[in-house]
């Protein structure tokens, strides 16, 4: 994927939330807002869902994303496709290269089978994305729309045997990626909590999100 940078000055922006290590976000970005995600101390995943703000059955889609732009992973110039094959976002600046959109989400089921048993209680993405949408009920997001997500900044290489691997970050302090709304959207993040393999460094650190109209 090629490098971008941004030319927005952070200083115009009209919003900035610093999402903490294992914390979510929930917020909606209205259409033709621009916004960065940060990787504020480098290698640390920022598992994301995106859904149409007017009607949240109609969200990110990997498969229909892999197959619009013909790459497995996502960086400057992807468009974000939904399930019902319209544009939800394009990526415009991204200085870490590339972005993972198969590796799924942690859940204390696959901390489970992937690590030990002992594991299983550990905090996952799944559980900070379901107590978001507790929390938060009105923006009509429901267990059933918690499907595929992207994992920003996330390195998970596929082999020649088409395996999935979790592989040490390709991040740095200061890394960006940013995206500008097609529609009105909600994004969801869990800012990954993961300490079992080394997508976080085994040390979860905080993101930022700054937005721009």
């Amino acid at each position: 994927m090629t490098l971008k940078e941004s030319t927005r000055n952070p200083e115009q922006a009209i919003a900035r939330h610093q999402v903490k290590a294992g914390d979510y976000f929930l917020g909606e970005i209205k259409q033709g807002q621009t916004f960065r995600l940060v990787d504020l101390e480098g290698n640390q995943a920022a598992d994301v869902l995106f859904y149409n703000a007017k009607d949240p059955s109609e969200r990110y889609s990997a498969m229909d994303t892999i197959r619009h732009q013909g790459n497995l992973y996502l960086g400057a110039g992807t468009t974000l496709i939904s399930n019902a094959n319209n544009e939800l976002l394009d990526i415009v600046a991204d200085t870490c290269g590339r972005h993972d959109t198969l590796g799924g989400a942690c859940a204390t089921e696959s901390n489970t089978v992937r690590y030990s048993l002992e594991k299983r209680c550990m905090h996952a993405c799944r559980d900070s994305w379901m107590l978001a949408i507790a929390e938060h009920p009105e923006f009509g997001i429901h267990k059933r729309d918690i499907t595929h997500n992207i994992n920003f900044f996330m390195n998970v290489p596929v082999t020649a045997q088409g395996g999935l691997t979790f592989a040490d970050g390709i991040s740095a302090p200061g890394k960006y990626v940013e995206l500008t709304a097609k529609m009105d959207i909600v994004m969801l993040i869990s800012n990954c909590p993961q300490l079992n393999n080394p997508c976080n460094g085994y040390n979860p650190t905080p993101i930022d999100v700054i937005v721009w109209n």
